[in-house]
């Protein structure tokens, strides 16, 4: 019996591939909004409006949220969906202990290690701080203040140790937007300069001191009852 043959216009063609790295394109956006404070905590990530923003499928921005909840940044709730996470008050506690702990060895190591060139660029690195601070670009200030910790990682070439303090400093993002702090960001860059100066001496007991101070001090600023945010921006596209 032959064959029917289709018509070529029923065919339907073949549906666009996605872009390469399109999930961790979308991982990569929610993260920044998280890290310049423009997704509130406890904001819920409906998937279809970031798919219509994405231009993707919901696949891939259900694979994008479940990485993030791998990073603790976003809590995937059964029958309810996907919400940027909440951390607690004692979360919030532990997780700046690890960073005491972390931070104090690595400024004591970079006392040893870094080179002239290396401390040209943290000082080029606070300028850029200093900058934003002056000009109140609360989102650059916001990143820039955040990754002075992990170009300190960065200058040791441990690229495993500077990957764990960027996901640590998301987290401290979401710390910072429910536990309002009230401590500058202009005496968050003082610290910083201050740090920078006992490296380049290679004081490494003053390095270490100041960088336990500096996280304490953010830590103390930290409210006991949180604020939690509704909507506020719409997620751009990184």
């Amino acid at each position: 019996m032959p064959r029917s043959r289709v018509p070529p216009e029923a065919v339907a063609p073949p549906a666009p591939r996605p872009p390469p790295g399109t999930t961790q394109r979308i991982v990569e956006a929610i993260t920044t909004a998280i890290v310049e404070r423009r997704l509130m905590p406890g904001t819920k990530l409906a998937e279809q409006p970031i798919a219509d923003l994405f231009k993707v499928s919901r696949t891939l921005v259900r694979q994008a949220l479940n990485q993030l909840s791998r990073d603790r940044l976003v809590t995937l709730a059964p029958a309810r969906g996907a919400f940027v996470a909440q951390p607690s008050l004692d979360e919030a506690r532990q997780v700046f202990e690890v960073r005491r702990l972390i931070e104090a060895q690595l400024v004591k190591r970079l006392c040893q290690a870094a080179t002239p060139a290396q401390v040209a660029a943290l000082r080029a690195h606070l300028q850029a701080e200093a900058e934003a601070v002056a000009r109140t670009d609360v989102g650059g200030r916001t990143r820039l203040l955040a990754d002075f910790h992990v170009v300190l990682a960065r200058l040791l070439g441990n690229e495993v140790l500077a990957q764990l303090l960027a996901d640590l400093l998301s987290r401290c993002s979401l710390i910072a937007l429910m536990y309002q702090s009230a401590h500058s960001a202009e005496h968050s860059a003082d610290e910083h300069v201050a740090i920078v100066d006992a490296i380049e001496r290679r004081d490494a007991r003053a390095a270490a001191r100041l960088m336990e101070a500096h996280l304490v001090h953010v830590e103390r600023n930290l409210q006991r009852h949180p604020r939690i945010g509704h909507l506020a921006e719409m997620l751009s596209p990184a």
